[in-house]
């Protein structure tokens, strides 16, 4: 079981996410993350296209990870989304992505951000905790998935 509940609030969880393609996702999710973040999601959204530029974020089995960082950031901001229908997503295996996981960190953050990244890139990676988040069907069983609590996410 995943155990991603420190990073991943509720209100982190955007459940049938009905995105038609990379873009579209990469706005939703930096919206999110920017109304958790008290930002602007124009900036965040930028911040993350610029980053997904340098290359893709995709790393295979139809998960992806987007992150950038911004100035003046209290401290990590994370937004997951399950989609209803996988985006072509140039990820590294060629495969469509239909898990996102989005983070945020502080510029001046030194090593946490990068830890937490680990944290999600093993949990998804995991084909069991994939199936089991695919197969959520709410966006709370999705959280209880990723938060690690077998009482709701079963």
């Amino acid at each position: 079981m995943s155990d991603l509940g420190d990073l991943i609030a509720p209100g982190g969880v955007v459940f049938d996410l009905a995105g038609t393609n990379k873009r579209a996702v990469l706005q939703t999710l930096s919206a999110r993350a920017a109304t958790l973040a008290g930002r602007d999601a124009a900036h965040v959204t930028r911040v993350i296209l610029e980053r997904e530029a340098l290359g893709s974020t995709g790393f295979g089995a139809g998960t992806a990870i987007p992150h950038g960082r911004l100035d003046d950031l209290p401290g990590i901001v994370t937004v997951a989304a399950k989609l209803a229908t996988p985006v072509d997503y140039a990820a590294l295996d060629g495969l469509p992505v239909d898990l996102v996981v989005l983070m945020l960190a502080p510029t001046t953050a030194g090593a946490e951000p990068l830890k937490a990244l680990a944290r999600v890139s093993r949990a998804l990676r995991d084909a069991a905790l994939c199936g089991k988040l695919r197969g959520a069907a709410s966006a709370e069983a999705f959280h209880a998935v990723l938060a690690g609590d077998r009482r709701i996410a079963a």
